[in-house]
């Protein structure tokens, strides 16, 4: 029998049984006195039933040994007093050994629920119990829909999926009654190539898009192709006629353009058991709210939900805004913002208790791609994503609008005038953040090159080469200068000789003013800066040479931080307290 069973059969709390041993520092097994307890015997002749899991943060389980200082002996049994009861092991209760944890011990916590896995793993650290949570993680193979493997040092694109499943005790109540399970919570996370930033994007459940054909492994395991849908509901993707998400991986990357790598996906349980796992977390409300349909009460002002409250808090149409699908992914993403912050706080990432619950919780609920099915990948995507500061991760809503073909308003459409922008500051790495990463040398550049006066824009003369960037950025850079900056006095002087990962600007002294208004504009580095000389320009006078880089992302999108004109984008950060209204 594995830990976790042993607990149960006994009604013991699986985290009980962890205690920590004053001769070694670390957390160990202890079993019930109605459990044997054996001397500890060497791995040759170790018996299968003497390994057990415990909690190892650097992605291995061994066996119970005795500490090194006393070779052969088992470790030592609870203490007992003189005719009376147990006594707890030093660091049990009471108090506690003053002993630094390793950062072997402080391997990152994963999880995988559909409200939990952005938060969780971008903001906590925790134990994991590597056997026995290797066995709760479900795969499904999703082909060449996604990417074969986990890559560390590249930006990566994963597919929270949330389904309407009625699956797991207690929830015939929400969903679609008989729903095989569509999408109707997606979250797409770009996490950026640097680390230095996020974007949780929610993609509407009544989004009208086309569903393409999709290759599918059945439950049989029979192989076959789901033919795709024209002008048909987002949450369709999955589940109707055998869909996997696979298939939502390919509904996304065909309307967006953004490549999917990975997904994650986990029904209404997730949310439930997370929560509990967490002790609540935190919501506000600008009103107070009686819910007849979903049963949410909740006071005005600040309230903790954990279980059945939480995924009704989550559900609810009718206590928000106007009642519709767009107002209730405000409220998951403020939702969301929470329990980053709960799990990003001390008193959750200083119990082991409530850490390993959450793992058992997180797992149990977990559906992922088989190129990310093994704990150690998890832990491997989670200790990237930890890297993220909460500042930096954005929540937003792809833009849509009214799908003008109804009458009564029930789906929605992309919005041509913002979207396209939104995908492709996400397939070109683009914070919707301010990030600034300046390290010390590249300061004292800043420090020399961009403090004085700026030239108005109007007297910035410069031509600018292509030099990396995409193909027509030259000319897409100028006409943004000129028609949004005001810098009327600039050419488009073709491509540049050869290619350069860095966007430049070539300057003269007496220059200096005009390139510090032109660096202003573009978010340029001092670094970027390059005093040098002056060239001539096609009327024969003195001009900045402006070279774009293969770090160039478009026309308007400044180098050092994101500041792409998206209006009518509705964002937040997950360091944010938001009330729902």
């Amino acid at each position: 029998m594995d830990t976790q069973g042993r607990g149960r059969a006994e009604n013991v709390d699986p985290a009980d049984q962890w205690v920590l041993n004053p001769q070694t520092g670390e957390y160990e097994l202890r079993l019930s006195p109605s459990a044997p307890q054996s001397a500890a015997t060497p791995p040759s002749t170790a018996a299968p039933q003497s390994a057990v899991p415990r909690p190892r943060g650097a992605g291995t389980a061994r066996t119970r040994t005795a500490p090194p200082s006393s070779p052969g002996r088992a470790v030592p049994p609870p203490r007992r007093g003189p005719g009376g009861p147990e006594e707890p092991l030093p660091g049990r209760r009471g108090r506690r050994p003053v002993k630094k944890t390793s950062k072997a011990k402080k391997a990152l916590l994963w999880t995988g629920g559909t409200m939990a896995f952005v938060m969780v793993a971008a903001a906590g650290a925790g134990y994991l119990y590597l056997r026995h949570l290797e066995g709760n993680v479900q795969t499904t193979d999703v082909g060449d829909a996604g990417a074969s493997d986990f890559k560390k040092d590249e930006a990566f694109n994963v597919l929270v999926i949330g389904t309407d499943k009625r699956t797991g005790e207690g929830n015939e109540g929400y969903g679609d009654k008989g729903s095989v399970g569509h999408a109707d919570t997606t979250i797409l996370l770009h996490v950026s190539k640097d680390r230095s930033n996020a974007t949780a994007l929610s993609i509407p459940r009544d989004l009208i898009v086309d569903v393409p054909d999709c290759p599918t492994t059945q439950e049989d395991g029979t192989k076959t192709t789901v033919p795709g849908l024209r002008a048909a509901r987002f949450n369709r993707s999955l589940g109707e006629g055998g869909r996997d998400p696979g298939c939502t991986m390919r509904t996304v990357t065909q309307n967006t353009g953004i490549p999917v790598d990975h997904f994650m996906m986990a029904d209404f349980n997730a949310v439930k058991t997370l929560t509990t796992a967490v002790e609540g977390v935190k919501v506000c409300v600008t009103k107070a709210i009686d819910d007849e349909e979903s049963k949410l009460v909740l006071p005005k002002g600040e309230s903790t939900v954990e279980g059945e409250k939480a995924l009704a808090f989550l559900r609810t149409r009718h206590s928000f805004g106007n009642q519709g699908d767009l107002d209730r992914i405000k409220v998951q993403q403020q939702f969301l913002g929470s329990l980053m912050r709960k799990m990003s706080s001390g008193d959750t990432l200083t119990s082991p208790r409530k850490l390993l619950k959450l793992a058992e919780a997180a797992t149990e609920a977990l559906t992922v791609d088989s190129a990310i099915g093994s704990v150690g990948t998890l832990k491997d995507m989670a200790l990237e994503l930890k890297k993220v500061p909460t500042k930096n991760i954005t929540f937003a809503t792809i833009p849509v609008k009214d799908n003008p073909a109804e009458k009564v308003r029930a789906t929605v459409v992309f919005n041509e005038s913002t979207a396209p922008q939104v995908f492709q500051m996400i397939k070109d790495d683009v914070s919707f953040t301010e990030v600034k990463q300046q390290k010390a040398k590249e300061k004292a550049e800043i420090a020399a090159r961009l403090k004085g006066t700026k030239a108005d824009a109007s007297e910035v003369r410069v031509r600018i080469l292509n030099g990396g960037a995409a193909a027509g950025s030259a000319q897409r850079e100028l006409d943004h200068l000129q028609n949004s900056e005001g810098v009327t006095k600039s050419e488009n002087a073709g491509n540049s000789d050869g290619t350069q990962a860095k966007t430049t600007l070539e300057y003269a002294p007496e220059q200096a003013d005009q390139a510090r208004r032109l660096a202003d504009i573009m978010g340029l580095s001092g670094s970027a800066m390059k005093p040098g000389e002056s060239a001539t320009n096609a009327q024969g006078l003195p001009t900045m040479t402006l070279i774009l880089g293969e770090d160039f992302k478009g026309a308007g999108i400044k180098l050092d931080a994101a500041s792409a004109q998206t209006p009518d984008l509705d964002k937040s950060t997950a360091d944010k307290v938001q009330c729902a209204s």
